[in-house]
């Protein structure tokens, strides 16, 4: 479904993602995990067009534009940024509103969005016309999800979504990712709390000093010096 061949992105004169390879199936939640610093977030904004890159980026089986964010979400490609992003001075209904921008008059679908968005999150349509800047640290995590959820995406990009949240609540969050996957959803998702992301993920690519250094199942971790292993060894090469 997903196909990254040799992409990489700079910052000025900083290589931040040398170039990097993977794939995501149909279906498929697949974590992407490393320190700070590893280059995760960047991999997924040069995925959006975000970052200028360079590389090979299809979904679905053609090419998707390269430094267009809007056109990689009208391709159905949707992400949920670092630091949820949401807007603060507005109410949780007008956030999930501005998800749903490109559906333009369509308000059976655009209500069909809505109510999905509530029934994964019920504390969202109680706090409807609840400033979003008011709202707790988990609560602003549902409502960026949320919203992109009303963008209809056909593949979820998430950045970090734990960050910042309680145990529980990170749990609760993830395990909403592992719901809508099982849906038929595919997720890409950046963590750094990778036990939680190996209890949901099918596979899973270990980055390092800007580059992916493995692939492996959960399996293949059973203890943080696993993915130490990864990590230091290759920050050292």
């Amino acid at each position: 479904m997903l196909s990254v061949r040799d992409l990489s992105a700079r910052y000025g004169n900083v290589e931040a993602l040398r170039p990097v390879n993977l794939h995501l199936g149909k279906g498929e939640l697949v974590a992407v995990l490393g320190p700070n610093g590893a280059g995760k977030s960047t991999l997924l904004r040069a995925l959006m067009g975000l970052t200028p890159g360079s590389g090979q980026v299809d979904f679905e089986g053609a090419a998707l534009p390269r430094n267009d964010p809007r056109a990689v979400t009208q391709r159905g490609v949707v992400l949920v940024p670092e630091g949820r992003g949401v807007f603060g001075p507005m109410s949780v209904r007008d956030n999930l509103e501005l998800g749903a921008y490109l559906l333009k008059g369509r308000p059976g679908e655009f209500n069909a969005r809505l109510d999905r968005v509530f029934a994964l999150f019920p504390r969202l349509r109680d706090r409807q016309s609840q400033l979003a800047g008011s709202l707790s640290g988990g609560e602003q995590q549902m409502l960026a999800i949320g919203r992109a959820m009303m963008a209809g995406p056909r593949l979820l990009l998430l950045d970090e979504p734990s960050l910042g949240l309680a145990p529980r609540l990170a749990a609760e969050i993830l395990e909403t990712l592992a719901t809508l996957n099982r849906e038929g959803l595919p997720v890409l998702l950046v963590e750094q709390r990778a036990p939680m992301a190996l209890r949901i993920a099918r596979r899973a690519y270990l980055m390092a000093v800007g580059r992916i250094v493995a692939e492996v199942t959960p399996d293949q971790i059973t203890s943080p010096h696993d993915l130490a292993r990864y990590y230091f060894a290759h920050e050292a090469a």
